[in-house]
Parts: structure tokens; sequence; C-alpha cells
């Protein structure tokens, strides 16, 4: 029940705070532009644990179809050094990813929307147990994603389920980011933002809770964008010797 408290506070807390203009760092937002483009992705994650340090680095392939629609494929190499444990590298879990955008009110210099995701994971990578990186068993997550947006401010929501049938990582997750850009719009475009970004979940079988906050930096010139963030625990209740220390996130994005 605390878990429920904690996803309804923040939403209650979040849900009407309208606060970028680049797509957020750690959460996702709804709005998809270019009908026909492609975006290339990187997102290195160096993820510092109780259990060992683990190096994540995916390649990230977006496609859209139409203004309203975004598939994609994440193919990850993980690095893993595991205290006391195994220690190597290896294919980590391939991950297919849908979003449809059923939603669009516009309005002068406004924008809100919504959209359905699922991603799909594949079983590719090692049984490591590592949330969301390898666990060498099949997941779906099915969820929603929502986001204002204007030109001064933007916020992104995200809520759903991931579902592992044969594991115990059932999940609830709940991802809030926060955009400011620092400068104002331009054409080329250029523009820094800041992101403030929460992520809260819970693993239903397991009983396990986390609420993460991370701070980022994204720098977008025309067609590419350079990112950084660090993300750390401001809850953590999973099994002792499991939980997060840090995160240090880097990388870019580049839209054709």
């Amino acid at each position: 029940m605390k878990h429920i408290v904690w996803l309804a506070v923040l939403a209650m807390a979040f849900g009407n705070f309208s606060v970028a203009q680049g797509p957020p760092i750690m959460a996702d937002k709804p709005i998809m532009l270019g009908a026909g483009s492609f975006t290339a992705r990187s997102l290195t994650e160096i993820r510092h644990t109780e259990r060992g340090t683990f190096s994540y680095v995916p390649l990230m392939m977006r496609y859209l179809p139409s203004s309203n629609s975004s598939v994609g494929v994440d193919i990850p190499y993980l690095d893993y050094n595991i205290d006391n444990g195994a220690n190597g590298s290896s294919l980590a879990d391939i991950k297919i990813i849908g979003k449809y955008q059923f939603f669009r009110k516009d309005a002068t210099g406004k924008t809100f929307r919504v959209a359905a995701k699922t991603v799909q994971s594949l079983p590719t990578g090692e049984e490591l147990d590592l949330m969301d990186l390898s666990m060498g068993k099949y997941a779906g997550y099915y969820g929603l994603v929502a986001g204002y947006e204007t030109l001064k401010y933007g916020i992104s929501n995200e809520l759903g389920y991931n579902a592992m049938p044969d594991g115990t990582m059932d999940e609830f997750r709940y991802k809030l980011g926060f955009g400011l850009p620092l400068l104002k719009p331009q054409y080329p475009n250029k523009q820094i933002n800041l992101f403030f970004e929460y992520t809260s979940s819970w693993l239903v079988e397991r009983d396990w809770y986390q609420l993460l906050y991370a701070q980022g930096i994204q720098y977008a010139r025309k067609a590419a964008t350079f990112e950084l963030a660090v993300q750390v625990p401001l809850v953590s209740d999973f099994e002792a010797g499991r939980n997060l220390r840090y995160s240090l996130f880097f990388g870019g994005r580049f839209t054709f």
C-alpha cells in the first residue's frame, strides 16, 4: 500500500505543474514531429550499485511512419562487474518499442498530447537479474505518455506496467520529467535545456520500491542533441545489497 501512496503523491504533486523543448533525457514524450524521419541515439549508463558496477551502451533507432506513430529498436551492449561474482561483457536485452499518439490539442504556442506506448524486451541478455538492462527473460511493458509543452516550458508524464511472465520483476512505473529551456526559441534550432526527472518503481512480486531523481542538461544544435545526467535514489527499499548508489548518463541523438 505504501508504494501506491508514493505513486499517488507524485502524481498529485506534479500532475498540474507545467514547467523542454527537447525530448526528456530519462522520461519519454508523446510529441512526434517529422513523418518519415529517423532518429539515432545512444545514452550510456554507468550504474553503481551495492552489488557492483554496470556499463550499459545502447544503440537506439527510431522511425516515424507518420506524425503520430513511432517504432524503434534498442540494441544494447553491457559490461558488468559484480562484486565477489561474475565479470564480463555481452549483448543485453534487446528492446522493441512502439508508440501511438491518439490525442492532441493545440493552441497558440502550446500543445497537449497523449500516446500509448509498449516496450517488448527480448531475452537476449544474460540472466543477471539486472533491472531494465539484462534479465535474460521476456517482458512486456504497456503504458501511457502525456505531455504539455509551450514555447517556454514543458512536462512529460509516463505511467505503465511491465509484466515478466517467467520472472519476478513485474513493475508499476511512473516517470515524470520537467524541462526548462535557457535560451529563447530560434531558427536554426539552438537550445540549452535543464531537466528535472523522477522515476518511481514498485516491483510488485518482490515488494521492492525506489524513487529516483535525475538532474540533466541537454544541448541541441540543429538536428543533433547532446545529453548528460546524474541519477540518485531519494527512496530505496530494495533487498540489502541491491540498492542503487548512483548512475551517470551521457550520450546524444541525431535526427535525419
